[in-house]
This record gives C-alpha cells, structure tokens and sequence, in this order.
C-alpha cells in the first residue's frame, strides 16, 4: 500500500500530462479498495505482443510489484501487488497492435485501482521507446 502511495506521488510531481477526463481522478480514489469492472483490467496497445510483454515486465518493475513468474512463450506474467496476486496476459490483436489483460488470480475484482492504470500508463508513456539491452 505504501509502495503505491509513494509511486502515485512522483508520478504526480513529475507532472505527467494527463486528460481532462483522467485530472477529476481524485488521488483517493486510485489507493482505495473498490470493486473494479472486469472492461478496466482489458486495454489494446499500438504495439507488437512481445514488446508489450517487455514494456509490461518493466512496469511492474517500476512500480515496485513482485514478479514471481513469467512464460514468455504464452504470454503472461504472474506478479503480486499489495499482497494480492495477479495474472498479466498478453495477447496478439493483429500484427502491430496487443492486448493487455490484467486480472487478480483469486477471481476477486476488489482492489486498488491504482495497481492496473500504473501499469497501464507506464506502457502508454514508454510504448514508442526503443528497447536497449543492457
């Protein structure tokens, strides 16, 4: 919970822009429980699978959650966030677009929905970046 608290804020203080419709957001909003639609937990990226399933690896890095396995040949990432674990699946929706599906593996939709749209915007900043070994 702290984590994401402390990530939410220095995104803010970097002062990423952000829409009209996304600045009514109240910042309790993204750390309170609530139950979450499933249509939330779907985006489509402009982007290949596999660089979606880079930029998704790093994202959760950056927000601090615990990977605690990955299946690049299928396609999904199981990480834990706020003690409650979560299954990233990716997804091939044509040749230059996938699809991000991110659910919690106990089947119960009450969480933060901070823990999605951090990923979700990490992606969408980062997506036109090019990838570097290191």
């Amino acid at each position: 919970m702290e984590r994401i608290v402390i990530a939410l804020i220095v995104i803010l203080l970097l002062g990423i822009p952000v829409n009209a419709e996304e600045s009514a957001i109240d910042l309790s909003t993204l750390i309170t429980t609530q139950n979450i639609k499933y249509q939330d937990c779907i985006k489509v990226f402009n982007t290949d699978n596999v660089t979606l399933l880079h930029l998704t690896i790093a994202a959760i890095n950056a927000n601090r959650f615990t990977i605690d396995e990955i299946q690049s040949d299928t396609g999904y990432i199981i990480f834990t966030a706020v003690n409650k674990q979560f299954l990233a699946s990716i997804s091939n929706v044509n040749t230059y677009q996938g699809m991000l599906k991110i659910t919690p593996l106990d089947g119960n939709y009450y969480f933060q929905p901070g823990i999605i749209s951090n990923i979700f915007k990490y992606i969408e900043i980062n997506k036109d970046k090019k990838l570097q070994s290191i």
